[in-house]
C-alpha cells in the first residue's frame, strides 16, 4: 500500500474513533444464550442502528425476531451499479468471568496494539470494519458509495440462526442482492492475507444415557448396575478410528476429494507446526492421516465431543454410581455433505453401537444446522476482493483458504440467488468463544482498508462483465 494511500491515511487519523466506537459497543454485553441479557442484545442492535443513520443511511430498521433483533440498512445509489448485501452478527458468546485475565468480558482494555473484550474480533470489530471500511471510502470518492449497499447484522448467529431462515423469508425483496459478503470468518495472518472461500457446515446433538433409575451407593451395586459414564465414554471412544476418520456409518459417501489446485494453494500458505500450536495454544497436532492440518481444519470433515458430564463433577464425590450421562456433539461437514444425511448416520451409528443395558435420547438440532458452502470460482468478485486484501495488506500477493467454522452461507444464498463471498478479521489466536478474546488492531485497519478499496473495485468488475 501507497504510504499517501488516502484510504490509508484516512483510518490512520481515525484509529482512536474506531476503537472508542469498538470499546463502546463491547461494553454491552449482547449475550444471546443468555435470558437475563435479552435487554443488552436490544442495546447492541440499537447502538448499531444509531452508528449506521449517522454515517448518512437513508434506511435503517430494526427486525424484531423470537429471539434478537437483526438490523438492517440500506443505501442505493444507482440501479445499474451491483447490490450487495453484508451479512454478520451483533450479539456474542456467554463468558466465564474468573477465567479472564488480561480484561473483564464488557469492561474492555487496549494495549500492545489489541483490544480485549469479548465480541471486539467476533464479530463486533468485524461489523466496524465494514462501517469504518464504508466512511474511509466516502471520504476517498466524494460521499457516494460505488455500488448499493444492504447490511443485515443479525442477533443470534451464537445460538445457530434459530429465526434467521424465517426472517430472510418474509424480507425476500428487501434482502435480495447481485452479491452476499458474509464477514465472520478469520484471516491466516496479517503478513500472509488469503481469500476465504468456504466454511464448512455443522450438525450438533445432544446425547443423554441413563443406567440405573437413581444415583446408587457404588459399594452396594459396582460390578452389576449399567454405568452410564463408561457406556458413554465407550460408545464415545468408538467415534474415530485409528486413522483418525470419523466411523459414522456413509460419513465420507458424498465427501468429496480436495483438489490438487486447493491442496497447493493451502500448502503456499506459510504453516509450521510450531506456529500453529502457539497460534491455538494446543498442545499436539492430529487428526485424519493423509492430511495436512489446514487441510483437516479447513477442508475435510470432523466430529468432535464438546462437553461429556455424569456422576460429581463438582465438589466432593458421593461414591455413587450415577444415573445418567450426558455429551454435546459437534460434527463439521464438508461441501457435498447435507445435514439430514449426517443426522440420520449419527441416529444409526448410536443405535447400532450403543449396549442395551442402558437407555437413550439423542437430539439432533436438524433446523438449526448449517450446510457447508463454497464459492463458485467463477464468481467476478473473488478477483476485485483479491486487489482490494492486496492493496488493504500492502501485499504482494493474496492467497487461498477456507474456513473450518460454519456460518449461515448456504441460507443467505438459497434465500437471496445470489453467490457468497467471505470476508473476516479474526485470526486464530484471537480466542473466539473463549476467555480473554482480542483483536489486533492492524487486523481492524487493513480490514478497513480492504473494503474501502473492495467498493470501487467491485463497481469496476461489475461494469467490465457487462462490457460497459
Amino acid at each position: 500500500m501507497s504510504p499517501t494511500d488516502p484510504v490509508r491515511a484516512f483510518l490512520d487519523d481515525h484509529e482512536q474513533d474506531l476503537l472508542d466506537e469498538l470499546r463502546d459497543w463491547v461494553r454491552i454485553p449482547s449475550v444471546s444464550s443468555e435470558p437475563e441479557h435479552e435487554m443488552d442484545v436490544l442495546r447492541s442492535a440499537n447502538f448499531l442502528a444509531g452508528r449506521l443513520r449517522d454515517m448518512g443511511f437513508p434506511v435503517v430498521e430494526r427486525w424484531g425476531t423470537e429471539g434478537g433483533p437483526a438490523v438492517y440498512a440500506r443505501w442505493d445509489v444507482d440501479p445499474d451499479a451491483p447490490t450487495v448485501l453484508v451479512y454478520s452478527h451483533h450479539d456474542v458468546r456467554a463468558v466465564r468471568e474468573a477465567t479472564w485475565g488480561e480484561s473483564a468480558a464488557f469492561e474492555p482494555q487496549g494495549r500492545d496494539g489489541r483490544v480485549y473484550g469479548r465480541g471486539a474480533s467476533d464479530a463486533k470489530g468485524q461489523v466496524l470494519v465494514h462501517l469504518w471500511g464504508l466512511r474511509a471510502h466516502l471520504a476517498a470518492s466524494g460521499g457516494t458509495p460505488a455500488v448499493n449497499l444492504k447490511l443485515l447484522v443479525e442477533g443470534e448467529e451464537e445460538v445457530g440462526s434459530p429465526h434467521l431462515a424465517a426472517l430472510l423469508a418474509d424480507r425476500r425483496e428487501q434482502v435480495s442482492a447481485d452479491l452476499v459478503l458474509l464477514s465472520d470468518t478469520m484471516l491466516w495472518t496479517l503478513d500472509a492475507p488469503a481469500i476465504c472461500t468456504g466454511v464448512r457446515g455443522m450438525v450438533s446433538a445432544h446425547l443423554e444415557v441413563r443406567g440405573p433409575q437413581r444415583d446408587v451407593h457404588s459399594g452396594a451395586v459396582a460390578g452389576a448396575a449399567p454405568n452410564p459414564c463408561m457406556e458413554l465414554c465407550r460408545l464415545l471412544a468408538q467415534l474415530h478410528d485409528d486413522k483418525g476418520r470419523v466411523t459414522l456409518p456413509g460419513f465420507y459417501d458424498s465427501v468429496e476429494e480436495i483438489s490438487p489446485e486447493e491442496r497447493e494453494a493451502l500448502a503456499a500458505l506459510p504453516y509450521s507446526d510450531e506456529d500453529w500450536l502457539a497460534r491455538t495454544e494446543t498442545s499436539t497436532v492430529g487428526g485424519e492421516h493423509g492430511y495436512t492440518t489446514l487441510e483437516r481444519v479447513w477442508v475435510r470433515p470432523s466430529a468432535e465431543v464438546l462437553t461429556l458430564i455424569g456422576g460429581d463433577p463438582i465438589g466432593a464425590s458421593r461414591g455413587a454410581v450415577p444415573s445418567v450421562a450426558q455429551a454435546d456433539l459437534s460434527i463439521r461437514t464438508a461441501p457435498a455433505q447435507r445435514v439430514a444425511e449426517v443426522a440420520e448416520q449419527l441416529r444409526q451409528w448410536v443405535a447400532e453401537r450403543i449396549s442395551d443395558k442402558v437407555h437413550y435420547e439423542l437430539t439432533v438440532s436438524e433446523e438449526s444446522g448449517q450446510e457447508p458452502y463454497r464459492t463458485p470460482e467463477d464468481t467476478p468478485a473473488l478477483k476485485a476482493l483479491g486487489a482490494a486484501m492486496a492493496k488493504g495488506f500492502g501485499a504482494a500477493e493474496v492467497g487461498r483458504m477456507r474456513n473450518g467454522g460454519g456460518a449461515p452461507a448456504s441460507l443467505l444464498t438459497e434465500s437471496t440467488g445470489a453467490p457468497v463471498i467471505f470476508f473476516g478479521t479474526g485470526l486464530p489466536e484471537d480466542h473466539w468463544h473463549d476467555s480473554d478474546e482480542k483483536v489486533e488492531v492492524e487486523a481492524l485497519l487493513k480490514g478497513a482498508a480492504t473494503m474501502a478499496h473492495f467498493w470501487p473495485g467491485l463497481a469496476e468488475v461489475h461494469r467490465g462483465s457487462d462490457g460497459g
